[in-house]
């Protein structure tokens, strides 16, 4: 029966954030799917009222670590559709990423779906990885991951991620361009949309034909130019602080964005928590994540919309499939 399983871990992050009570709530929302077991790593600390709710809709079978989790689905008893491996954990939640990240390396996890972590967590647990991005390339080898993300009203691809803003120019280099744009074009692809890429400029008013900055009057006409012989069609360099505006949304399939914040600012300022997800790209494997914090002010006061990690756990299973 478990043989062609679908398996996916979802990591819920910060323990003192919202991760679990977004989980918990997507997952009762979804209820048991066919074909697929999750498992839901989550502290020791954890409430026992919040996760007693999980039981209306799934068999919760608790667990210490992943791989235990793995040995109960293997020997196949007492399993049913409505399964769930609930892992009860002493480790620190980026250790709950990594072995999730190596699982689905070796195939043996089908996809990952992430709950927001802070990037101090990381560092505090002895790890050197500069965010979840990090910590899944490192474990894949993946030398070109980009972070996506979905929504409702238009999609963002970013070139560059959690670098200091004085960085971000010298890290935008033509194989990074080059290489994000072919990510944001296998993601239109994915979502079946066929519409050109806008390629947002890095310097105000796009440079303005070189007096604000060169990049866009020598790298982005370089890229745009590769773009036109590869056959992806490709607009900008976009001005960035009118690319965005609605009237601009039904243009392209996807935005790339030169650095971390002129794409999130405007993605996260429509969608909020309402819609939208992020995904990884550039993976030999699936993993797609909640595009909010950790939102600890609201930590435990049963506040967090769960649309995002919905969104999330849905968007992986269509990956998978």
């Amino acid at each position: 029966m478990t043989q062609n399983l679908k398996k996916i871990s979802i990591t819920t992050g910060d323990i003192d954030g919202i991760g679990l009570e977004v989980a918990i709530k997507s997952l009762l929302q979804l209820g048991p799917q066919a074909n697929y077991c999750f498992f839901l790593h989550r502290s020791q600390s954890a409430k026992a009222r919040e996760l007693k709710k999980l039981d209306s809709k799934f068999q919760r079978i608790v667990v210490s670590d992943i791989y235990d989790g793995l040995d109960f689905l293997s020997q196949g008893k007492n399993f049913s559709s409505k399964t769930l491996i609930d892992i009860s954990s002493i480790e620190s939640p980026p250790f709950w990423v990594e072995d999730s990240a190596k699982l689905c390396h070796k195939r043996i996890l089908n996809g990952i779906v992430t709950g927001p972590m802070s990037k101090t967590l990381i560092r505090d647990c002895g790890l050197k990885d500069m965010g979840h991005t990090d910590i899944l390339a490192r474990v894949s080898s993946s030398k070109s991951v980009r972070m996506g993300f979905v929504g409702d009203k238009f999609n963002v691809v970013l070139a560059t991620g959690h670098l200091p803003l004085k960085k971000a120019s010298s890290a935008l280099t033509f194989k990074v361009l080059k290489d994000s744009i072919l990510q944001a074009h296998s993601l239109a692809a994915h979502l079946k949309n066929f519409r050109p890429l806008g390629l947002v400029g890095l310097n105000p008013h796009a440079g303005e034909s070189g007096l604000i900055g060169q990049e866009e009057k020598v790298l982005f006409t370089k890229v745009l130019k590769w773009a036109r012989h590869a056959g992806i069609p490709v607009d900008g360099p976009l001005v960035p602080d009118a690319a965005f505006l609605q009237t601009n949304w039904k243009k392209y399939s996807c935005y790339v964005a030169a650095y971390h914040d002129q794409g999130l600012i405007p993605f996260k300022m429509i969608h909020g928590q309402d819609s939208g997800c992020h995904l990884s790209l550039g993976l030999p494997f699936i993993r797609t994540s909640v595009d909010h914090g950790t939102a600890k002010d609201i930590f435990g006061q049963n506040k967090a919309n769960p649309v995002s990690m919905t969104s999330a756990l849905e968007f992986c299973m269509k990956l998978i499939k």
